[in-house]
């Protein structure tokens, strides 16, 4: 039970994410779009192990260090 709650609190944050683009609520470009999809790629990389889904986990380690890099970034460019 608790690894399909890890798996569907992640999809809902890459999904919020992806809708909140799409209706101008956010923009791929602000940290909350940036830290949101990170957090539920992370939830899904736990999931894919879990489930020994290795190609998803592939698939969301590789969305887990682009988000990763975009959190940096958008924290780098407030600072400065």
């Amino acid at each position: 039970m608790i690894v399909q709650i890890i798996g569907f609190i992640g999809m809902f944050l890459i999904l919020l994410c992806f809708v909140m683009v799409q209706i101008h609520k956010w923009k791929d470009t602000d940290f909350k779009y940036d830290f949101w999809n990170l957090v539920g790629a992370l939830l899904l990389v736990v999931y894919a192990v879990l489930i020994k889904s290795y190609p998803f986990l592939i698939l969301n380690a590789v969305w887990v260090f682009v988000s990763l890099r975009d959190v940096f970034s958008d924290l780098e460019n407030k600072n400065q």
